[in-house]
């Protein structure tokens, strides 16, 4: 027999959502309640009967409430071994009563810190009994149900209801696996505020990466893949993660994956003209920033309105009818923006699978943290490339200067290129990208594509000219030799903005001297693999 009998409750929570609901529910069939604190307070308020933890201990609490709970009598009650025969005579010698149920969840250290309180208060807001109890109940799950989250509550009323005021040996184990990945995930976000706001660690000596309320996925990048989205314990961005879903069928990894790339591109732009940027496989194939929604997404679109079949897009201001009727005239997965107006959302509820997605504000693109990758046996972990350059910081190295509107397309340019897989190779016109090129071998390669879509487009809306024409291209990383640049020029750039920093920049700048290009370095490269 597996079955748990709940004869003694131990409840000690910060968070006291349901928790004179569930009280009700246990005193109901019979439970004695065992309480701390406040915890003791609000159940006594709400008419219950209730047991003092001193009243177990003997002893008070004392030191301001930091020592209550580590006792013999409490942890004797949740970690004797029931059917051993020294632990039960162990219990019998000292008057230890066995403890069924423990429902408890944590001191409020992440709020805490994120309030910014100062360090003695964080301090004093990391739990320690708590954890003890939650860990020595989770560890004898054989005998005792641990609950750790106020939402797991009418599950254990359900399971009691069941079977008759008992806990099964599986709902058990799931409770115990629950907690102890709530201690772990509390523990990281202590040991994080140690390392990286209290020592001011980069990287710190044993680096804890954690994730809650996984969000399961139809699959991973492939059917055969398993997928999972986990967000943040502690403070985090605000993302596509924390998005709200308005309307379409359940996002995908790749969706995930893909609609991420779209904001944080779009986030560029943000509190600037209305922007529009279409991504497809995480890369953008189409960007642009004009003085209307509508204007800004017929611009990205013409870049390359095949690639933009079944993408991804992003904008930086509120979503408005017109263009999200001219949005659902090709097949589009995602559609993200800071708010939807009530025609734009009647438009796209014509396209029942279209995944419509609200973030609120756009996160800040030069917003600090770590990036995490995993290789065969380890982390590659690195700061967020979230440098930055402005005008005072080009060095224009050509005997030919940039004109103004050159200047502002190479910055417009050099926004895409970071955001492009490498070797990137970014065309673009009076704010609008004219051809991308991404994640080739060679940036010879990567000018040629961009050209070649920038010359597909010409021909698709029957311009006179390729956009390409008397545009600025940007490089995320140095021309190593002056093939791509020559191949740029050929398709009719006329200025050239990239990092600088190889040890033939002096036949690049001659070969852009005698092309008649203006050419500015950045002195920063913004490689994304």
């Amino acid at each position: 027999m597996t079955d748990v009998t709940i004869k003694r409750a131990l409840l000690s929570v910060s968070d006291k959502s349901g928790l004179v609901e569930l009280g009700h529910s246990l005193a109901a069939r019979g439970v004695e309640l065992v309480s701390t604190g406040g915890t003791a307070k609000a159940l006594r308020d709400a008419g219950l009967d209730v047991k003092d933890v001193s009243d177990l201990t003997g002893f008070p609490e004392m030191m301001d409430g930091r020592v209550k709970t580590l006792h013999p009598m409490v942890h004797g009650g949740l970690l004797a071994v029931r059917d051993n025969p020294e632990h039960f005579a162990a219990m019998e010698q000292h008057a230890i009563g066995a403890i069924d149920l423990v429902v408890v969840n944590l001191y409020p250290f992440e709020a805490t810190v994120m309030r910014g309180a100062d360090r003695p208060e964080i301090i004093e807001n990391i739990d320690i009994g708590g954890p003890s109890m939650v860990r020595s109940a989770a560890k004898n799950h054989a005998f005792v149900t641990i609950v750790t989250d106020p939402a797991d509550y009418g599950t254990l009323t359900n399971e009691l209801e069941a079977s008759d005021g008992a806990t099964s040996l599986a709902f058990r184990k799931k409770m115990a696996a629950k907690a102890f990945g709530a201690t772990a995930a509390y523990d990281s976000m202590i040991s994080q505020w140690f390392a990286f706001a209290d020592q001011g660690q980069f990287f710190p000596d044993m680096l804890a990466v954690n994730g809650k309320e996984p969000v399961a996925l139809r699959y991973g990048e492939n059917p055969h893949q398993k997928a999972a989205l986990y967000t943040p314990v502690g403070p985090a961005a605000k993302g596509i993660a924390q998005a709200e879903q308005l309307q379409g069928k359940e996002l995908s990894y790749n969706n995930y994956n893909d609609a991420d790339a779209a904001l944080e591109l779009c986030a560029e732009f943000a509190g600037g003209d209305p922007a529009v940027v279409i991504v497809k496989h995480a890369n953008p194939c189409g960007v642009a920033q004009r003085g209307s929604l509508l204007e800004a997404w017929e611009e990205a679109l013409a870049c390359d309105s095949v690639s933009a079949f079944g993408g991804i897009v992003a904008v930086n201001v509120p979503l408005d009818g017109p263009t999200a009727e001219a949005i659902c005239k090709i097949f589009t997965e995602v559609v993200i923006a800071p708010s939807v107006s009530d025609e734009a959302r009647a438009a796209f509820a014509k396209k029942k699978n279209l995944r419509l997605l609200v973030t609120g504000d756009l996160p800040d693109p030069r917003r600090s943290g770590l990036s995490v990758k995993p290789i065969t046996g380890g982390l590659l972990v690195q700061s967020r490339d979230n440098g930055a350059i402005s005008d005072d910081d080009l060095k224009v190295v050509t005997e030919r200067q940039p004109t103004e509107q050159e200047l502002k397309d190479c910055l417009f340019a050099w926004t895409v290129a970071r955001h492009v897989k490498s070797n990137a190779i970014v065309y673009a016109k009076d704010g609008a990208t004219a051809g991308i090129g991404a994640g080739q071998m060679n940036r010879r390669d990567s000018s040629r594509i961009a050209a070649m879509k920038a010359a597909e487009a010409a021909e698709k809306y029957a311009w006179d000219q390729s956009r390409a024409v008397g545009s600025a291209v940007a490089s995320d990383a140095f021309f190593p030799f002056a093939d791509g640049l020559l191949a740029a020029a050929e398709a009719g750039a006329t200025a050239i903005i990239q990092p600088g920093g190889s040890m033939r920049d002096d036949e690049v700048i001659d070969a852009a001297n005698e092309a008649g290009l203006a050419m500015v370095f950045t002195g920063m490269r913004h490689f994304r693999h």
